[in-house]
């Protein structure tokens, strides 16, 4: 039976709801591999040295290089000297962390514990991130492409691309999944609901900035202002990044025109 170990990471926050999901995969006196490195929180490697047991940590791969994702590696590494960090090259993000990172392609079959995982290059969210497909199961790793009960962050000044982050949802889609498992929040049993739901969810907020610049919105912060007031403000900076992914997606399929800052339709 293929049931992955959820160890949280132990890092809850305004961006992070209650935590992020780490995902263990290790049989009995093998080798295991851990999905998501977290962020080195002193409870998540005690938790991961428990959960081993007679296993030996030999790889960890991340889905993307945000620092809670990412910035445990050099404690892991620390902690289980040997272990190999695997990811997607994004250099600027992954000179960071004091680790050798081995590169991880799209379409890579890897050796998770002894299951097949295949990666599915999965951009948007962000330039590097990765998915992965257990095949068997129809289960998918899926990072930060999805949150059940919320929606996903498309930083745009941070390399997010909302037109590559419908088209990675549309990859899952086409998978035709049974379980997706989260870097956020619960499992997904429902993954057509959910993924169909996402992309809805985006054409309705591109939409909305379509009815903000025709208002005569034209600045990132108005529109963001107009579609979601009552934001908390510690949440606006993310809402404003948000709307900024919908203008220049608009403006590649040239539907909208940035004149020094100001948009119009």
């Amino acid at each position: 039976m293929f049931e992955p170990l959820l160890l949280t990471a132990h890092n809850p926050g305004p961006m992070t709801g209650a935590g992020n999901n780490t995902y263990l995969l290790a049989p009995p006196g093998g080798s295991a591999t851990l999905i998501d490195a977290g962020v080195g929180e002193p409870g998540h490697l005690a938790d991961l040295a428990r959960a081993l047991r007679s296993s030996r940590l030999d790889a960890v791969l991340v889905t993307h290089g945000h620092r809670d994702h990412a910035a445990g590696a050099p404690a892991i590494a620390a902690a289980h000297p040997g272990v190999v960090f695997r990811k997607r090259p994004w250099p600027e993000e992954d000179r960071q962390y004091d680790v050798a990172w081995q590169s991880i392609g799209d379409g890579d079959t890897i050796d998770a514990g002894g299951e097949p995982l295949q990666a599915l290059h999965t951009p948007g969210h962000s330039p590097d991130h990765l998915a992965f497909w257990h095949g068997p199961t129809g289960t998918i790793f899926t990072g930060d492409l999805v949150v059940q009960g919320s929606s996903v962050m498309i930083h745009w000044s941070r390399g997010g691309d909302l037109g590559q982050y419908l088209a990675s949802l549309e990859r899952l889609l086409a998978l035709q999944p049974t379980r997706l498992l989260p870097a956020h929040g619960p499992a997904i049993d429902q993954p057509r609901a959910i993924l169909t739901s996402y992309l809805e969810h985006r054409r309705q907020r591109e939409r909305q900035v379509i009815a903000a610049l025709a208002a005569g919105h034209a600045t990132v912060q108005t529109i963001a202002e107009s579609i979601y007031d009552g934001l908390a403000p510690a949440l606006m900076p993310a809402a404003q990044e948000n709307v900024r992914a919908h203008l220049e997606k608009l403006k590649t399929d040239g539907r909208a025109l940035d004149e020094h800052g100001r948009w119009r339709l």
